[in-house]
């Protein structure tokens, strides 16, 4: 029952962290392009993303007419799903269970979120939606297998594929391997489709991607998944590479890297596509082979 109540409480500390998220995310932007953000609700405009949220929920669903509706209504509750699994996964000091392949099974769940993509896109029966979802799929696919290759480093380290080995015995891997952490932070704003690398939601070319044909609780829930993800992926990579103690510096490290989103939605340009691909397959991917190749050399040649 602990332990129940202890995910409900993350569940419900989760969604209301999205909700402010996109209102942190909102302010900051106003910030920094010189213009008025949400002020008007309560102080601050504090109460703004609650009353957002409670408007979108309560707004009427509207299948779309000849879309595959099977699909089409199962696509957000997967992106709710595997959210919450890989919730489940992450080591909590007090009531979580720890998984020994964590690390196995969170790729696992990771590589699933492409269904998710494909089959909102699919099943809209939108020429916008189809195109949004392969754009987003392709990227998926190719930048997590740098993603992989840059966790394989802390990994052998920590010979040990559980997450809560990093929770209790982890150690600053990234200062150690200060230029993969570099490229995890990147890699990691391309795997999730945020701008610059939102391609799969380019406003001016495809309307909203793969959401365009989404209304009331659809689109929550794969915004929900969206958000939920970044933030998984923030609490993920401050346990891989800075889980030392120092609860404070941590929790410093996690704001910059959620300002780290922000600034790159507000300052860069969107990329070309093709440039995108050729920055992964031909420069990331090589890096990463040759760091992570040399790095396996010194660590036999020393043992």
């Amino acid at each position: 029952m602990v332990i129940v109540g202890g995910y409900l409480l993350v569940f419900g500390c989760l969604l209301i962290s999205v909700i402010y998220f996109t209102m942190l995310e909102r302010k900051v932007m106003r910030y920094m392009q010189l213009r008025k953000g949400p002020k008007k609700v309560f102080f601050l405009g504090l109460l703004t993303p609650i009353c957002d949220s409670i408007k979108l929920f309560f707004k009427g669903f509207v299948v779309v007419l000849f879309s595959n509706e099977i699909v089409f209504l199962f696509a957000p509750l997967l992106s709710v799903f595997f959210l919450m699994v890989m919730w489940i996964l992450y080591p909590f000091a007090f009531f979580s269970k720890d998984f020994y392949f964590g690390v196995v099974v969170f790729l696992c769940v990771r590589r699933l979120k492409v269904y998710r993509v494909l089959g909102s896109g699919w099943g809209s029966n939108s020429k916008y939606s189809l195109l949004g979802s392969i754009r987003g799929a392709a990227q998926v696919i190719s930048y997590e297998l740098v993603l992989v290759f840059v966790m394989l480093v802390p990994l052998v380290f920590q010979s040990s594929f559980s997450l809560g080995s990093f929770l209790w015995e982890g150690f600053w891997y990234g200062v150690l391997v200060l230029p993969l952490w570099v490229l995890w932070v990147v890699c990691c704003v391309a795997e999730t489709n945020r701008s610059p690398f939102d391609f799969s939601e380019g406003e001016r070319e495809l309307v909203s991607g793969f959401k365009t044909e989404y209304r009331s609780l659809g689109f929550a829930f794969l915004f929900l998944g969206e958000y939920g993800q970044i933030i998984f992926i923030r609490m993920i990579s401050i346990l891989i590479f800075f889980s030392f103690g120092l609860v404070l510096l941590n929790v410093c490290i996690g704001v910059f890297c959620a300002l780290c989103f922000i600034w790159f939605r507000s300052t860069f340009p969107r990329f070309r596509y093709d440039l995108l691909m050729e920055w992964c397959w031909v420069y990331c991917l090589v890096f990463v082979f040759f760091f992570f190749f040399c790095f396996l050399g010194f660590v036999f040649f020393y043992k």
